[in-house]
């Protein structure tokens, strides 16, 4: 069991599974393909507990900072699984939105404060996607399997790519072999970050 205070957790699981329980009484199940987005909030005691799929555990938890307006709010969670995140297919690549909007497809969150965008890129050999990106967001790429280019940048596995807070969107570019890489990107709330821990507060 561990505390969490003033931010929000995006649990996404690739492969394996989680289960969740928490302060406030809550249980839950995440499985493959699934996301859990929990509000952390004035705090909250949870534990995350991991159960194999097949021998197999992969998969991304990212923390999202919360605006100072919202730090206090009353703790929330969700279990997404996998059948509930909307996708978007096109030409040799499939989106899997978990949060903001891609090509007209409205992601399975949407925050005000922060803006975030979660999307899973699938990409087939050779394919490109472009996705729109406000100027000013900041925003990354990480490669989890296969490569991927941005402009004349190559972005092998296993690297990060941050992107210029510039411009009107990006577009990813395939290479020889399918490629699968999230894209995230969010508002900056321009606020002091104070951490300690499992805490992300605006003082000490």
């Amino acid at each position: 069991d561990h505390p969490h205070r003033g931010f929000e957790t995006v649990t996404y699981m690739l492969a394996g599974n989680m289960r969740h329980r928490d302060s406030a009484g809550h249980e839950g199940l995440l499985r493959d393909g699934g996301v859990q987005w929990m509000t952390a909030g004035r705090g909250v005691i949870h534990s995350e507990l991991p159960e194999q799929s097949e021998g197999r555990m992969e998969g991304f938890q990212l923390w999202l900072n919360l605006p100072a307006k919202d730090k206090m709010a009353a703790p929330w969670y969700r279990d997404i699984q996998s059948a509930e995140v909307p996708e978007w297919r096109g030409a040799g690549s499939t989106v899997r939105v978990i949060a903001g909007s891609a090509q007209g497809v409205a992601g399975a969150v949407q925050r005000a404060g922060t803006e975030p965008l979660y999307l899973d890129l699938h990409l087939d050999a050779g394919a490109a996607f472009e996705q729109a990106l406000p100027e000013g967001h900041n925003a990354f790429v990480y490669v989890y399997r296969g490569a991927l280019a941005i402009g004349e940048t190559a972005v092998p596995v296993q690297r990060m790519a941050i992107l210029a807070n510039a411009g009107d969107g990006v577009r990813l570019a395939g290479g020889a072999a399918s490629a699968r890489a999230i894209l995230i990107a969010g508002r900056p709330l321009m606020e002091p970050i104070v951490q300690y821990g499992p805490f992300v507060m605006n003082t000490q």
